[in-house]
């Protein structure tokens, strides 16, 4: 092959990846035209970057023939490097469809905070490879797509309410129904605490040192926590202002 032919060949590879990118924009902007007032717009936003990318892979793969580029033998094991390339191209494939269950199934969309693989925090992007998380002291953590869709997912914002719970411990001396009054009235004047489900506040446990009472109440998922510190510290300043001792661990010890 003389340069000239080289120089062609070259050439129309950059023609043709300018041309792949030219359509995969076109196709891109037509889909968000028919689709964006019927699809939720995390939703849409992958949709639109699985077609993106997956017409400029498609057109790749067509021209690497032309730099005398084997397909077969990127597939194919064919020594060290050929065996590297084979799980590359695995791993690739296997976040890339991963990427389209997650696109229909929906698991989890973009703002939700989940944890997953150990890592908790919200949803920042879902890209067709993987899925960014911010951690809730800030970091980036990007997860594949198949390790997103193979692992369990805890999803603390899919259902609308979520309960908190709490123990709040009284001296044996204190009145346990008095404690447990004062602590309604404080969830009651609560407007964003929901009576239904109902909350509860009942003795679970005589421990070693105090009356153990447990505190559970459901909250909207988007004001859980604020509901949750706001209720504790609540409680609190009313059971000591009442004159109710909040004990700490003791023992009484009798020496004959």
């Amino acid at each position: 092959m003389n340069v000239y032919e080289t120089l062609v060949k070259v050439l129309i590879v950059i023609l043709a990846l300018i041309l792949a990118v030219v359509i995969a924009t076109f196709v891109k902007l037509k889909l968000k035209h028919y689709l964006s007032d019927k699809l939720p717009k995390d939703r849409l936003d992958l949709l639109l970057k699985f077609a993106y990318y997956s017409i400029i892979l498609i057109v790749i793969l067509s021209i690497l023939p032309e730099l005398g580029v084997s397909l077969s033998g990127i597939f194919v094991a064919g020594g060290i490097t050929g065996l590297v390339i084979g799980f590359a191209s695995q791993s690739v494939v296997s976040n890339l469809v991963s990427g389209v269950f997650i696109m229909f199934e929906r698991p989890v969309k973009i703002g939700d905070q989940i944890e997953v693989d150990g890592v908790s925090g919200f949803v920042e992007d879902i890209h067709v490879m993987s899925t960014v998380i911010r951690t809730y002291d800030g970091i980036f953590v990007r997860i594949p797509n198949d390790k997103l869709f193979t692992s369990k997912i805890v999803n603390y914002v899919a259902n609308t309410v979520r309960r908190f719970e709490y123990t709040v411990s009284i001296s044996y001396a204190d009145d346990a129904e008095k404690a447990i009054e004062i602590i309604r009235e404080i969830i009651e004047a609560e407007p964003l605490a929901l009576k239904y489900p109902e909350p509860q506040v009942f003795v679970k446990e005589l421990g070693e040192s105090s009356v153990d009472i447990t505190v559970r109440v459901w909250a909207p998922v988007q004001v859980w926590y604020d509901v949750r510190m706001k209720l504790l510290w609540r409680i609190k300043k009313a059971i000591e202002g009442a004159g109710i001792e909040i004990p700490f661990p003791q023992r009484v010890v009798w020496l004959k």
